[in-house]
Protein backbone atom coordinates (compact mmCIF):
# COMPACT_ATOMS: atom_id res chain seq x y z
CA UNK A 1 0.00 0.00 0.00
CA UNK A 2 1.21 3.52 -0.65
CA UNK A 3 1.90 6.03 1.64
CA UNK A 4 0.90 9.68 1.58
CA UNK A 5 4.28 11.44 1.54
CA UNK A 6 4.18 15.23 1.99
CA UNK A 7 7.38 15.21 -1.03
CA UNK A 8 4.88 13.58 -3.07
CA UNK A 9 2.07 16.37 -2.41
CA UNK A 10 4.63 19.34 -2.31
CA UNK A 11 5.57 18.06 -6.15
CA UNK A 12 2.40 17.23 -7.55
CA UNK A 13 2.61 21.06 -7.98
CA UNK A 14 -1.11 21.97 -6.69
CA UNK A 15 -1.32 25.55 -5.35
CA UNK A 16 -1.55 24.29 -1.38
CA UNK A 17 1.83 24.55 -0.98
CA UNK A 18 2.57 27.66 -3.67
CA UNK A 19 3.46 31.09 -3.16
CA UNK A 20 0.67 33.46 -3.88
CA UNK A 21 2.36 35.45 -6.34
CA UNK A 22 -1.42 37.41 -6.65
CA UNK A 23 -0.24 38.81 -3.13
CA UNK A 24 3.36 40.15 -4.34
CA UNK A 25 3.50 43.75 -5.20
CA UNK A 26 5.90 42.61 -8.25
CA UNK A 27 9.40 42.19 -8.57
CA UNK A 28 12.41 44.33 -7.34
CA UNK A 29 14.66 45.03 -10.32
CA UNK A 30 16.57 47.86 -11.53
CA UNK A 31 15.55 48.95 -15.01
CA UNK A 32 17.43 50.99 -17.55
CA UNK A 33 15.23 53.42 -18.03
CA UNK A 34 17.28 56.51 -17.15
CA UNK A 35 17.14 58.13 -13.60
CA UNK A 36 14.06 57.27 -10.75
CA UNK A 37 11.97 58.99 -8.01
CA UNK A 38 11.40 57.37 -4.92
CA UNK A 39 7.61 57.73 -4.54
CA UNK A 40 6.85 55.20 -1.34
CA UNK A 41 8.74 52.80 0.82
CA UNK A 42 6.92 49.69 2.04
CA UNK A 43 7.06 46.15 3.53
CA UNK A 44 6.55 43.55 1.07
CA UNK A 45 5.79 39.89 2.53
CA UNK A 46 7.65 38.24 -0.11
CA UNK A 47 10.97 40.54 0.72
CA UNK A 48 12.97 40.53 4.27
CA UNK A 49 13.93 44.20 2.93
CA UNK A 50 11.58 47.21 2.53
CA UNK A 51 10.69 47.76 -1.05
CA UNK A 52 10.94 51.31 -3.09
CA UNK A 53 7.98 52.18 -5.07
CA UNK A 54 9.85 54.57 -7.86
CA UNK A 55 8.97 56.57 -10.96
CA UNK A 56 11.50 56.50 -13.75
CA UNK A 57 12.16 59.47 -16.10
CA UNK A 58 10.14 57.88 -19.49
CA UNK A 59 6.65 57.38 -16.75
CA UNK A 60 7.19 53.92 -15.80
CA UNK A 61 6.66 52.60 -12.46
CA UNK A 62 8.96 49.95 -10.84
CA UNK A 63 9.94 48.54 -7.50
CA UNK A 64 13.64 48.44 -5.52
CA UNK A 65 15.01 46.98 -3.10
CA UNK A 66 15.57 50.15 -0.38
CA UNK A 67 18.88 51.01 1.27
CA UNK A 68 19.27 52.21 4.43
CA UNK A 69 18.79 56.36 4.63
CA UNK A 70 16.58 56.29 1.34
CA UNK A 71 13.89 58.80 1.27
CA UNK A 72 11.20 59.22 -0.05
CA UNK A 73 11.26 62.56 -2.63
CA UNK A 74 15.23 61.30 -3.60
CA UNK A 75 16.07 61.08 -6.57
CA UNK A 76 18.83 58.30 -7.78
CA UNK A 77 20.49 58.18 -11.10
CA UNK A 78 21.31 54.76 -12.69
CA UNK A 79 23.79 54.29 -15.48
CA UNK A 80 27.67 55.01 -16.21
CA UNK A 81 27.40 58.20 -15.52
CA UNK A 82 26.02 58.23 -12.36
CA UNK A 83 27.62 59.60 -9.33
CA UNK A 84 28.51 57.72 -5.92
CA UNK A 85 25.94 58.29 -3.87
CA UNK A 86 23.95 56.40 -1.88
CA UNK A 87 21.19 54.66 -3.71
CA UNK A 88 23.02 55.36 -7.04
CA UNK A 89 23.15 51.79 -9.73
CA UNK A 90 26.28 51.79 -11.47
CA UNK A 91 28.56 48.90 -13.23
CA UNK A 92 30.85 47.38 -11.07
CA UNK A 93 33.78 49.23 -13.47
CA UNK A 94 33.17 52.20 -12.55
CA UNK A 95 32.85 51.64 -8.71
CA UNK A 96 36.35 52.08 -6.99
CA UNK A 97 37.49 49.28 -4.33
CA UNK A 98 36.09 48.87 -0.95
CA UNK A 99 32.71 50.30 -2.06
CA UNK A 100 29.90 48.79 -0.46
CA UNK A 101 27.58 48.16 -3.02
CA UNK A 102 24.07 45.77 -2.53
CA UNK A 103 21.51 44.48 -5.55
CA UNK A 104 24.43 42.80 -7.77
CA UNK A 105 23.62 41.51 -11.53
CA UNK A 106 24.61 37.91 -12.27
CA UNK A 107 24.52 39.11 -15.72
CA UNK A 108 24.40 42.53 -17.55
CA UNK A 109 20.98 43.58 -17.77
CA UNK A 110 19.11 41.17 -15.34
CA UNK A 111 18.49 43.24 -12.54
CA UNK A 112 20.06 42.29 -9.80
CA UNK A 113 20.64 38.77 -8.32
CA UNK A 114 22.93 38.48 -5.32
CA UNK A 115 22.86 40.84 -1.68
CA UNK A 116 19.16 41.52 -1.82
CA UNK A 117 18.09 40.46 2.01
CA UNK A 118 17.61 42.90 4.45
CA UNK A 119 20.93 44.23 6.04
CA UNK A 120 23.33 42.65 3.16
CA UNK A 121 26.23 44.37 2.06
CA UNK A 122 28.97 43.40 -0.26
CA UNK A 123 32.36 45.28 -1.14
CA UNK A 124 34.53 45.51 -3.97
CA UNK A 125 37.71 44.06 -3.31
CA UNK A 126 39.77 44.28 -6.48
CA UNK A 127 39.80 43.96 -10.05
CA UNK A 128 41.23 42.79 -13.31
CA UNK A 129 40.92 43.53 -16.81
CA UNK A 130 38.34 40.98 -17.61
CA UNK A 131 36.59 41.04 -14.05
CA UNK A 132 35.65 42.62 -10.91
CA UNK A 133 36.14 40.51 -7.41
CA UNK A 134 33.40 41.40 -4.99
CA UNK A 135 33.22 39.89 -1.16
CA UNK A 136 29.83 38.97 -0.41
CA UNK A 137 28.04 38.80 2.63
CA UNK A 138 29.10 34.83 3.18
CA UNK A 139 33.12 36.27 3.14
CA UNK A 140 33.28 34.15 -0.55
CA UNK A 141 35.00 36.13 -3.05
CA UNK A 142 33.43 36.18 -6.73
CA UNK A 143 34.26 37.32 -9.92
CA UNK A 144 31.71 39.60 -11.82
CA UNK A 145 31.36 40.83 -15.33
CA UNK A 146 32.41 44.37 -15.04
CA UNK A 147 29.67 45.71 -17.42
CA UNK A 148 27.15 44.18 -14.17
CA UNK A 149 25.61 47.07 -12.47
CA UNK A 150 25.28 47.05 -8.58
CA UNK A 151 23.51 49.81 -6.22
CA UNK A 152 25.37 51.92 -3.61
CA UNK A 153 24.92 51.33 0.03
CA UNK A 154 23.33 48.65 2.40
CA UNK A 155 19.91 47.00 2.57
CA UNK A 156 17.32 48.27 5.12
CA UNK A 157 16.05 46.45 7.53
CA UNK A 158 19.22 45.27 9.26
CA UNK A 159 19.12 43.27 12.76
CA UNK A 160 15.82 41.40 11.70
CA UNK A 161 17.24 38.41 13.02
CA UNK A 162 18.07 39.75 16.53
CA UNK A 163 15.11 39.87 17.81
CA UNK A 164 14.01 36.65 18.83
CA UNK A 165 10.81 34.79 17.82
CA UNK A 166 10.27 33.15 21.45
CA UNK A 167 7.57 31.51 20.40
CA UNK A 168 6.39 28.69 17.60
CA UNK A 169 3.06 30.32 17.12
CA UNK A 170 5.31 33.84 15.67
CA UNK A 171 7.09 31.46 13.53
CA UNK A 172 4.11 30.04 12.30
CA UNK A 173 2.53 33.22 11.34
CA UNK A 174 5.66 34.54 9.86
CA UNK A 175 5.86 31.25 7.45
CA UNK A 176 2.15 31.58 6.81
CA UNK A 177 2.67 35.20 5.42
CA UNK A 178 4.84 33.59 2.70
CA UNK A 179 2.92 30.04 2.57
CA UNK A 180 6.12 27.94 3.35
CA UNK A 181 5.68 24.55 4.08
CA UNK A 182 6.37 24.40 8.18
CA UNK A 183 7.09 23.01 10.47
CA UNK A 184 9.60 20.51 8.77
CA UNK A 185 9.22 16.62 10.72
CA UNK A 186 11.95 14.45 9.45
CA UNK A 187 10.79 10.96 8.03
CA UNK A 188 11.66 8.95 11.24
CA UNK A 189 10.01 10.70 13.45
CA UNK A 190 6.49 9.63 11.38
CA UNK A 191 4.71 6.73 12.19
CA UNK A 192 4.99 3.72 9.46
CA UNK A 193 1.98 4.16 7.86
CA UNK A 194 3.19 7.95 7.00
CA UNK A 195 6.99 7.70 6.08
CA UNK A 196 8.81 4.48 4.81
CA UNK A 197 11.54 5.65 7.56
CA UNK A 198 9.18 5.80 10.11
CA UNK A 199 7.93 3.65 13.06
CA UNK A 200 9.68 2.05 15.80
CA UNK A 201 10.73 -1.28 14.78
CA UNK A 202 14.44 -1.72 16.75
CA UNK A 203 16.17 0.67 19.19
CA UNK A 204 17.74 2.85 16.33
CA UNK A 205 14.52 4.07 14.94
CA UNK A 206 14.28 4.35 10.93
CA UNK A 207 15.41 1.60 8.40
CA UNK A 208 17.94 1.69 5.70
CA UNK A 209 16.07 1.80 3.08
CA UNK A 210 17.24 2.01 -0.53
CA UNK A 211 14.51 3.57 -2.50
CA UNK A 212 13.13 1.79 -5.69
CA UNK A 213 14.54 2.49 -9.10
CA UNK A 214 11.74 3.06 -10.43
CA UNK A 215 10.10 5.11 -7.32
CA UNK A 216 8.35 8.38 -8.40
CA UNK A 217 9.80 12.02 -7.22
CA UNK A 218 9.03 12.18 -3.77
CA UNK A 219 9.41 8.70 -2.94
CA UNK A 220 13.20 8.38 -3.19
CA UNK A 221 14.08 8.63 0.28
CA UNK A 222 16.42 7.48 2.67
CA UNK A 223 19.53 5.68 1.42
CA UNK A 224 20.68 6.65 -2.22
CA UNK A 225 20.50 3.92 -4.22
CA UNK A 226 23.47 2.44 -5.46
CA UNK A 227 24.70 2.05 -9.12
CA UNK A 228 25.03 -1.14 -8.72
CA UNK A 229 25.56 -4.04 -6.39
CA UNK A 230 28.59 -7.00 -5.61
CA UNK A 231 32.35 -6.77 -5.67
CA UNK A 232 34.11 -5.05 -8.52
CA UNK A 233 35.87 -8.01 -10.63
Amino acid sequence: MGKRLIQQKRGKGSPTYRRHSFRSPGKAKVKNRGNATILDLFHSRFHTAPLAKVKYQDGQEGLLIAPEGLRIGQEIEIGDDASLELGNTLPLKSLPEGSLIYNIEKQPGDGGKFVRASGGVARVVGKTKTTVIVQLPSKKRKPFNPDCKASLGVVAGGGRKEKPLLKAGTKFHLMKAKNKYWPKVSGTAMNAVDHPLGGKRTGRKGRPTIAPKNAPPGRKVGMLRPRHTGRNK
